[in-house]
């Protein structure tokens, strides 16, 4: 038990590398580059979650992080579910879940380097 414990902590603290061994596992398995790519995408958001919270906490001295992540999300099924009621009458959950898990990769992905390069900062200018 401790050795997936500590599998999963050294993944959420280096979420890129869950990426690059779904993806060139899947694609050496499928050979479909797209597919690969989004099931990539998939798998490391679960991990740039709960790493970007531990880098906001950490930059911010807070313990809200994971949970301002979680009300994101939750407003952005909210936008999403309100615009596609608007538009096609239905709500496709599954089409929603997948462009919001997307988007958060994307918006996580750019969160991680953001809070990460702070920290540096934060870390040199503190020892001085």
């Amino acid at each position: 038990m401790d050795f997936l414990k500590n599998s999963f902590i050294f993944l959420s603290i280096l979420p890129f590398f869950p990426f690059l061994a779904v993806y060139f596992i899947h694609y050496w398995w499928k050979h479909n580059k797209k597919a690969s790519l989004k099931l990539a995408m998939d798998v490391t958001t679960l991990f740039l979650i709960i790493s970007v919270s531990a880098l906001f906490n950490l930059t911010f001295g807070s313990r809200f992080g994971f949970y301002l992540i979680l009300l994101l999300l939750l407003i952005a099924v909210g936008l999403i579910g309100s615009a596609q009621n608007r538009l096609k009458g239905r709500i496709d959950v599954q089409k929603m879940s997948k462009l919001i898990w997307r988007m958060s990769f994307i918006i996580m992905s750019f969160s991680y380097f953001v809070f990460t390069i702070i920290g540096l900062i934060k870390y040199i200018f503190m020892s001085m």
